[in-house]
């Protein structure tokens, strides 16, 4: 390819001393570096029985090939380093099942306008799971639930979503602004499974226990449909950012207190050679997408003030 390089800038300037110098380089290599290339091809390319250089009928058959060929060794080197940046290939990615349909909208569509040659396989696993997968090589990103053990991870930036509390519209502290935790004395939680994301579920009890909150009894609701039918049925309260809580009418989002709970939710991803090259801006995009749904959660407000008594429809899907 060097050497086809060269014969095309003879060929361009049809001088040997002009083209060495477009080159920047000696002419006499240059003339032995055509030479070796008309050996191998065993053809002269170049007329030099005349005053000047012209091209001889293989040379000029060749030119156009040469073009053609080095056109395509660059489009070679641009491919490689798109994929070596990131820029193209699958990408499999892990999200948590609570995730929310805007969020995961959002962040395949940053990820197709940063990078439209990659594609994003997303698996929605659980933060445990995602631990296993990016270990075992399933996975070549997750976004976790912290605290989580990232001895053999990189971790990308953390995102804070602060939860409120979901009870029923009939609670008395459903008319409040803002609940404490200590207010929440007495009633069950229902919380996912701890299976899902062990360093959370457990740091979320410690939390409740400082602030004064043991729960009676602990259910357990892996879907957020169902969750919200148990604190709808009077079977507890539960912890949330907010959005999918507001879409049912039979219970009400309340702030807590001081914010003690916060989610810190981020990428992680193998070390060292086992890396995917896109997963650091993958973990940066993803951080970008849920911060600004968060901001955007936080503008909404937190909807319904005190409760009524006029009925309202049910439309969760509870058993």
């Amino acid at each position: 390819m060097r050497h086809l390089r060269l014969f095309v800038t003879v060929a361009d300037e049809l001088h040997f001393s002009r083209a060495a110098e477009r080159l920047g380089m000696a002419q006499p290599p240059l003339s032995q570096a055509i030479r070796r290339l008309e050996k191998e091809l065993g053809a002269e390319l170049f007329d030099r029985s005349g005053r000047g250089v012209r091209l001889s009928a293989a040379g000029a058959a060749l030119l156009e090939e040469a073009h053609e060929l080095l056109a395509r060794e660059e489009r070679l080197r641009t491919l490689a380093r798109r994929a070596a940046g990131g820029g193209l290939g699958t990408l499999r990615a892990g999200v948590p099942p609570d995730t929310a349909a805007a969020v995961l909208s959002a962040l395949l569509a940053a990820c197709a306008e940063r990078a439209p040659g990659l594609s994003v396989d997303l698996q929605e696993v659980t933060t445990e799971e995602q631990l296993r997968l990016l270990s075992s090589g399933g996975l070549d990103i997750g976004l976790v639930h912290h605290p989580v053990d990232a001895t053999e991870l990189r971790l990308g930036p953390e995102v804070s979503l602060d939860l409120g509390v979901v009870l029923p519209r009939t609670s008395p502290l459903a008319g409040l602004p803002e609940v404490t935790l200590g207010e929440l004395s007495g009633h069950d939680l229902v919380l996912f499974p701890r299976a899902h994301a062990p360093g959370w579920y457990d740091r979320i009890l410690d939390v409740c226990r400082a602030g004064g909150f043991v729960p009676g009894r602990l259910r357990h609701a892996s879907n957020p449909e169902f969750l919200l039918a148990l604190v709808t049925a009077g079977h507890g309260v539960a912890f949330d950012r907010g959005p999918v809580a507001r879409k049912e009418p039979r219970v009400a989002w309340r702030p807590l207190a001081g914010r003690p709970l916060t989610l810190r939710i981020g990428g992680a991803w193998p070390t060292g050679r086992a890396a995917h090259p896109a997963a650091r801006r993958f973990a940066e995009l993803a951080a970008d997408v849920l911060a600004r749904d968060h901001r955007a959660t936080r503008g909404r407000g937190a909807a319904p003030g005190p409760p009524d008594d006029s009925p309202r429809p049910w439309s969760v899907v509870y058993g």
